[in-house]
């Protein structure tokens, strides 16, 4: 099936859904998100319940869905709608949703490509590829703890010792290179780049205490521990001052954070938008009340919109009008976190819909991950939605 035919499938359905709701105005194929008042009427799910309807795919479609769209024979995840390029995060997606829906040929073909072409001599991945050759050398943390998790999730998955080793491996060289003991615990920076004497550039959205929960008890590592604890004395003193996280912030030696526009703090506008979004996703999944917490804090600012907008001031305020699947999963996790379990379920379904109706890879890809690890257990022991059932 393809894209277009998809998405008009889409439209056909919240046609329907919304004839029969009564719902005087919709845009077909929009990127509206459900009302607060009224999580989950229409396409998301029966009017005024947000209980997802029949026709909500279920979170392996949805994965399955996107290794189709994005993923090509040789396992490349390609930024279709970003110049065709591949980046070490999109491999590391892509080897998640593999694992998560049990796909192990798919999987071998994602890790096989990256290990050819991405794989630097320190162990850690190359950020970019494009054209037949890597374009940016530099590590990203993020993707590196993201493909080390798959790897361990995919040995015991697919009863493939190699597979954990690999992942053990890939651990330990971010462990090494991409981590810094602070007075209130180890954090994760986003690069080698980054390391040195603080402050340090810091990415509150990178940290995921149930991978380093995971990567802990593969290796036995004390510091994936120091991490967590690190990680989450950050992230408490980040929200104690804001609503919202913002993409980029500065961690002092102390532990305290000072929000940054971008990653060296030259350019941009401080907000929460596609990085920071990934927070509470991040931290919704962990088996740590304190960390699902910090994730359910964030459901009422993000509860204020309808249409939730990508990009928001730390107080919650809209600075753009971008739509994105990322926007409703973020939120879902929130609520999820918060024992708002049919709101969250509602945009989870609104989150798939836009990725339908308006495909993206960044989008596509937290679509997926987004069902895949708050309604599933295939990535990790507590998914709110699925411990809630």
């Amino acid at each position: 099936m393809t894209k277009k035919t998809k998405a008009l499938l889409a439209a056909a359905v919240v046609v329907a859904l919304a004839v029969t709701a009564g719902i005087a105005s919709l845009v077909v194929g929009g990127s509206g998100g459900p009302s607060t008042d009224q999580a989950g009427a229409g396409a998301t799910g029966t009017p005024g319940t947000g209980i997802p309807t029949p026709q909500a795919r279920t979170a392996t479609e949805i994965g399955e869905d996107f290794l189709d769209d994005y993923v090509d024979d040789d396992g490349r995840v390609v930024r279709r709608d970003q110049g065709d390029d591949t980046v070490s995060e999109g491999q590391a997606y892509g080897m998640l949703v593999a694992v998560a829906v049990g796909d192990e040929k798919r999987f071998d073909a994602i890790w096989s490509w990256t290990e050819d072409e991405l794989v630097r001599p320190d162990g850690l991945l190359a950020w970019q590829w494009k054209d037949g050759a890597v374009v940016d050398d530099m590590p990203a943390s993020d993707a590196d703890v993201d493909a080390a998790r798959a790897l361990v999730l995919a040995g015991s998955t697919f009863d493939r010792p190699d597979l954990t080793t690999s992942g053990v491996d890939l651990g330990i060289d971010v462990l090494d290179e991409m981590t810094v003991s602070t007075d209130v615990g180890r954090i994760l920076l986003p690069g080698p780049w980054a390391m040195g004497a603080g402050p340090w550039s810091y990415n509150p959205s990178y940290a995921s205490p149930a991978t380093f929960a995971q990567l802990g008890e593969a290796s036995g590592d004390p510091r994936w521990a120091e991490l967590e604890a690190g990680s989450r004395a950050v992230t408490t003193n980040i929200l104690a001052s804001t609503a919202l996280p913002s993409d980029w912030a500065q961690v002092r030696q102390d532990g305290t954070t000072v929000p940054l526009p971008s990653a060296d703090g030259s350019s941009g506008s401080v907000q929460y938008s596609y990085d920071a979004g990934r927070l509470a996703l991040r931290y919704a999944e962990s088996c740590r009340p304190e960390d699902v917490a910090l994730a359910a804090s964030m459901a009422t600012v993000l509860q204020r919109y309808d249409e939730l907008p990508m990009q928001l001031d730390l107080g919650g305020q809209s600075v753009g009008s971008d739509q994105s699947p990322l926007a409703y999963a973020a939120r879902a996790a929130a609520e999820a976190s918060d024992g708002q379990h049919d709101r969250a379920a509602a945009d989870l379904r609104t989150a798939d819909d836009l990725s339908q109706s308006t495909p993206t890879y960044y989008g596509s890809a937290w679509a997926a991950l987004a069902a895949l690890q708050l309604e599933g257990t295939s990535l990790g022991a507590c998914s709110p939605l699925a411990v809630a059932r």
